[in-house]
């Protein structure tokens, strides 16, 4: 593929900037923080299509279909905000209908909270935009080995900043002076963004672990404790040691889920990796033994996750009142099951189905699947659910067919980030934080990249 002509180097740097930038307002959760977050798209984006416009969609041919399937993606959340004949509303949406018809408007939309729907059709589209910056300016194997190394290093920061303040016995936070309790949550406010975050980083550091891996080569029981003794003090020392880091913080965060996602996560694509990649190297069945023996039975032994599984295995539905609100979330489906009653509506319309048992106030459903069912409807989740899916298979054979390991390395880091965040999904809202979000999409361009790009080899360093 051939990259947009006379583009400035400083694009890419402004995309490096862009997702450094995230996470460290609050994770961009607040409406100031995601605005600033969007300029800085749209600015990108802009300049891209000003300065490189005629080799842009010659660039972006290869991704013609998921390109597709999010636009129209875009175009159902669109619809939700557009004024729509009443008789149209009474059709596809009924329950819409009959709320906006006790008002006597005469103005009938799908949505039934506009201006959060809005302001999550502004949001989305600037995620889609992002995607697409990085489609075109990651376009060589050297620029993917920047990106991923960006994306651990601000997870790295994350994990060195929260446990600081933890480990120090800080009452506030340096960023925003908010108060600082008893789990880890760095640049964060809540404790489940912040372990999905770390998940997140720790699927680029293994990717960046499984890219750095020499050739295969035939070896004996003395060759292989000794390879196994280079990759956990060798010349990746740095990478490993950040990678125990993150361990240590995604653990001291408490977040049961946030666990749970990284190891099955971690697991799962270890496995997949063995089987898949040919002529695997020595140090990627290294590499995934070292991931278990210093993480899961050595460093989180000692930093709680001893609490975590105890918590894991304490917790009772009679404890929590989630399952009371997926229970009284599900008839929200049937009312509002085509297109939804509105992206961002979920915190208006839950109080008039919520019942008794649930006391608390619940802005998200803690279940992105539910949340997008409930606000975006089944065709919308559908095409949602096919570029994940679609992204995911590619990044698998691209593990399985690519031959140079920063690819591999790419591959495994997509897969790994998509895996861990459908299972955290299950039981939260990871989605919902313009970070994560914004992060799970550079994995998800990963996976296409990966795929696309021509294989021109990095510089080896001394």
């Amino acid at each position: 593929m051939s990259k947009p002509r006379h583009m400035h180097p400083a694009f890419f740097y402004i995309l490096l900037f862009i997702i450094v930038w995230v996470p460290l307002p609050l994770g961009s959760n607040r409406p100031w923080a995601w605005s600033v977050m969007e300029f800085f798209i749209f600015g990108l984006g802009a300049s891209l299509l000003v300065i490189g416009r005629e080799q842009i969609w010659h660039s972006l041919a290869g991704y013609k279909q998921i390109l597709l399937i999010w636009l129209a993606l875009l175009i159902v959340l669109t619809v939700q905000v557009l004024p729509v004949p009443g008789s149209i509303v009474s059709l596809l949406s009924p329950h819409a209908y009959e709320l906006q018809n006790t008002t006597q408007t005469t103005t009938y939309y799908f949505s039934i909270d506009i201006g959060q729907s809005r302001i999550a059709l502004l949001k989305s589209t600037s995620y889609f935009v992002f995607f697409i910056c990085l489609l075109l300016l990651i376009h060589n194997t050297q620029r993917l080995k920047v990106l991923l190394t960006t994306l651990f290093a601000s997870a790295v920061f994350q994990a060195l900043y929260g446990t600081s303040e933890l480990l120090f016995g800080l009452d506030y936070s340096l960023i925003f002076n908010l108060k600082v309790g008893d789990a880890v949550t760095g640049s964060f406010v809540y404790k489940n963004h912040y372990a999905n975050f770390i998940m997140l980083g720790l699927a680029a550091g293994i990717g960046l672990m499984v890219a750095n891996l020499q050739e295969s080569k035939p070896y004996n029981s003395r060759d292989f404790l000794r390879s196994f003794v280079n990759a956990l003090l060798g010349n990746k020392a740095l990478i490993r040691i950040s990678i125990a880091i993150l361990v240590i913080a995604l653990v001291m965060s408490k977040s049961r889920m946030g666990n749970v996602a990284f190891f099955v996560a971690m697991t799962t694509c270890g496995i997949l990796a063995l089987i898949l990649i040919k002529n695997r190297t020595k140090g990627l069945t290294i590499l995934i033994i070292s991931m278990f023996v210093i993480d899961l039975f050595i460093v989180s032994a000692y930093f709680g996750l001893g609490k975590v599984q105890e918590r894991l295995t304490q917790t009772s539905l009679a404890q929590e009142s989630r399952d009371e609100v997926v229970s009284d979330s599900l008839p929200i489906i049937t009312d509002f099951p085509v297109i939804g009653s509105g992206a961002g509506s979920y915190y208006s319309i839950f109080p008039g189905y919520k019942q008794a048992e649930v006391h608390s106030f619940y802005d998200h459903a803690h279940n992105d699947y539910l949340q997008s069912l409930i606000e975006n409807g089944v065709v919308a989740t559908l095409l949602l659910a096919s570029i994940v899916l679609l992204t995911l298979r590619k990044a698998i054979f691209a593990m399985r067919d690519r031959k140079m390991s920063i690819m591999k390395g790419g591959a495994f880091s997509s897969a790994m980030a998509i895996v861990g965040m459908l299972i955290h999904m299950l039981v939260d809202f990871p989605t919902q934080s313009p970070a994560n979000a914004l992060y799970f999409i550079s994995f998800l361009a990963l996976g296409l990249i990966v795929s696309h790009i021509r294989a021109i080899p990095i510089p080896k360093q001394d």
